[in-house]
């Protein structure tokens, strides 16, 4: 029995098993194999991946990344090309980009690559398509930009969610708070800080660690709520991406307008149309906000900052994630960086490679 026929008969076991206080820890288990299953499916599409036709992997580039995804003619090129430079074939049928089309948007100062991924089609993650390559090339982005048709149902939404799940992919959410950690000896300790009120207990916990052959343990539990699928996550922690998600609905010139204020209204979400060139300015400043960058301008000795070209690293970045940025081995002769700012409790602030910055900040930095 193969990878995929092993996953269909945990899911149908999982589909006739009814939902109940006694059936918690059963579909705990089927829900741990089925996460290693899946695991393997995408440890193979990783390994066939250079192989997988030209142009498909692309190398990652400019001050971060976000990658369209979406089926097939919500108009993924069209964004694209509205966004940035680039021109990605558009046509009124399925499976125009057959490739990975790379693009560059240019904002704020910063240059942030913009992916345009094939079209996926469900049940991709079980390798329908090339699904699996494309969802597993999402997990290296910052920021998911998931373009959908307005003229469709939710199901469509609702079916892409369900397809990066099952690779690992968690969207708009942190990693839940377990701490996990295997030890040579002692056993598996499970230790709650609080009452536990969700399907996660001691008994759920242990019987996990078995059949993942986990017999020494340390396991403490923060939140409460947590879940089995939380600790799921946990102890696939490796496998597991945290990625914020912008929706992105196109053909809003199609729906009425109580339709477009509706989807409007909903978190992370921008309307627009592709076809009319409604809705661009907002896409791209709702990508700059969710992927939260910071512009930091260099001022040399005696010299007025130039506010045309700044340095730009992720929110909440150290003097030393500055250096580094600069160059590599710019930390090892580092002596002090004086900085002008908010981040600054007087200006200018003498300060290590520990300080953090914030956006907008002025650095000179000094070496040996």
């Amino acid at each position: 029995m193969g990878i995929i026929d092993k996953i269909q008969a945990i899911e149908a076991e999982m589909a006739r098993t009814q939902k109940n206080k006694a059936t918690e820890h059963h579909l705990g288990l089927l829900k741990g194999k089925l996460a290693r299953y899946r695991q393997q499916l995408l440890e193979e599409a990783a390994s066939s991946s250079g192989g997988g036709g030209s142009g498909f992997e692309v190398a990652k580039s400019g001050d971060a990344r976000a990658v369209l995804i979406g089926y097939p003619s919500v108009g993924k090129s069209s964004l694209l090309g509205k966004i940035t430079t680039t021109k990605s074939e558009v046509a009124h049928y399925s499976f125009t980009t057959l490739t990975s089309v790379p693009g560059v948007l240019k904002h704020e100062g910063a240059e942030i690559q913009i992916v345009d991924l094939p079209g996926i089609i469900y049940g991709a993650s079980q390798g329908k398509g090339r699904g699996r390559q494309v969802v597993a090339t999402a997990r290296t982005a910052d920021l998911v930009i998931m373009v959908l048709d307005a003229t469709k149902s939710q199901h469509q939404r609702e079916s892409l969610e369900a397809e990066l799940e099952a690779v690992g992919i968690r969207l708009n959410c942190s990693p839940p708070n377990i701490h996990y950690r295997k030890r040579e000896t002692g056993g598996v300790k499970v230790t709650f800080t609080a009452p536990p009120q969700g399907s996660l207990t001691e008994e759920a916990v242990k019987l996990l660690l078995k059949d993942y052959k986990v017999h020494n343990a340390d396991v403490l539990v923060r939140d409460a709520n947590a879940s089995i699928d939380d600790f799921i996550d946990v102890i696939n922690a490796d496998h597991r991406n945290y990625i914020k998600c912008l929706y992105v609905y196109n053909k809003i010139d199609a729906v009425s307008l109580e339709e477009v204020d509706k989807l409007a209204r909903q978190p992370n979400t921008v309307v627009v149309s592709c076809e009319m060139g409604l809705g661009m300015d907002d896409v791209v400043e709702q990508i700059w906000y969710q992927l939260n960058l910071s512009r930091v301008y260099t001022k040399k000795r005696g010299i007025k900052p130039t506010f045309d070209d700044p340095l730009v690293v992720r929110s909440g970045s150290s003097i030393g994630d500055l250096c580094h940025s600069v160059h590599r081995d710019f930390k090892d002769k580092f002596k002090y960086a004086l900085v002008w700012g908010s981040s600054a409790k007087h200006s200018p602030q003498k300060c290590g490679l520990s300080h953090v910055i914030d956006d907008e900040d002025v650095v000179t930095l000094f070496t040996k």
